[in-house]
């Protein structure tokens, strides 16, 4: 059975982004809405204050946490937004380094926007996704 998602590469568009730049979903599948993922441990903690890095990993591993806690895997997203708590375009980078391995080779569409703050005390990293799961047989 082929999956739900098909990733666009747009050949009229530049190469140089690290993401497909569309994608589609094939029915039958279940759409998966995450709210977005914190960097938070298990005790409700942001986790290194002042580290974008750290905190992404952490994000990234709450997020996989989330779709699967859906019957999703990271190779269902269809489409990510990840908000950095800066103005500096470095620290964003340092984020979608992060997010760019977390999915390998799988590049689900994604907007890279820096925030002037996000919900929790030090937090520097949010990342929220929408998959796809197919259904039926």
């Amino acid at each position: 059975m082929p999956d739900a998602v098909a990733l666009l590469h747009v050949p009229a568009l530049s190469d140089v982004a690290e993401y497909a730049y569309a994608a589609i979903v094939e029915p039958p599948a279940r759409l998966v809405f995450t709210a977005g993922a914190c960097p938070l441990d298990a005790e409700g903690r942001t986790v290194a204050p002042d580290d974008h890095a750290v905190q992404a990993r952490q994000v990234m591993a709450n997020l996989e946490t989330a779709l699967a806690a859906a019957g999703a895997t990271p190779t269902d997203v269809v489409k990510t937004t990840v908000y950095v708590a800066s103005s500096q375009q470095k620290d964003l980078l340092t984020v979608w380094e992060v997010v760019r391995d977390f999915f390998g080779d799988h590049d689900p569409p994604s907007t890279l926007l820096g925030v002037a703050v996000l919900g929790y005390t030090d937090q520097l990293v949010e990342v929220e996704a929408v998959a796809a799961v197919r259904t039926g047989a």
